[in-house]
């Protein structure tokens, strides 16, 4: 039998420690790739949470925008006598600040003819005679402000009565941070553009 060459020493402890270098690199490879699949993970998970976070923060801020628009309330009333109507509105402030600019428009063309100061707690109980007991002081329209617990009557022209019908009010007011709203006979409220036009 002849025997093995099995080569020298050196080549051998160099390969062994090739191998283990390999090894070792391969270990380090599957090691970080890892790392970054759970960082992947990790940073997924991080951002559906800002996501969340992000979209309550945004309903909140968005129910605090509308929080005061919503407390402006808007009662009406349509009057027919002998063929002529005209509307009556009252514009009430529940709200605890201010609102600013408050008009109605009836139809997209006329504003009101008539604008009082109104107790917030009376009903209108007249037929839009001029000087009746419960109102106060004329106003002149837009109302520049309307202070909190405040409210304000609008009387429309008076028309055919197909024309008042086909002239609903739709009531325009700028809230306490600025924002521009409108106000229908439907209940729709919706911000406005800034120039209050619909």
């Amino acid at each position: 039998m002849s025997a093995v060459n099995w080569g020298d020493a050196p080549t051998w402890i160099a390969t062994v420690f090739a191998g283990g270098a390999a090894w070792f690199a391969y270990q380090t490879i599957k090691s970080q790739r890892e790392q970054i699949r759970e960082q992947r993970q990790f940073i997924a998970e991080q951002s559906a949470n800002l996501a969340l976070e992000r979209a309550e923060l945004r309903a909140v801020a968005d129910d605090r925008k509308w929080a005061q628009a919503r407390q402006v309330v808007m009662q009406r009333a349509k009057f027919d006598r002998a063929g002529v109507g005209f509307w009556r509105v009252t514009v009430h402030n529940f709200s605890n600040a201010s609102v600013h600019g408050v008009e109605v428009r009836f139809g997209s063309a006329y504003l009101a003819s008539e604008v009082y100061e109104w107790p917030i707690n009376e009903h209108p109980r007249d037929d839009g005679v001029p000087g009746h007991p419960y109102r106060g002081e004329r106003l002149m329209t837009p109302v520049h402000l309307l202070g909190p617990g405040r409210a304000v009557l609008f009387l429309s022209q008076h028309w055919p009565s197909v024309t008042a019908h086909n002239n609903r009010p739709v009531v325009f007011f700028t809230d306490d941070s600025g924002v521009r709203w409108s106000l229908d006979t439907y209940g729709k409220l919706e911000e406005a553009p800034a120039d209050g036009a619909s």
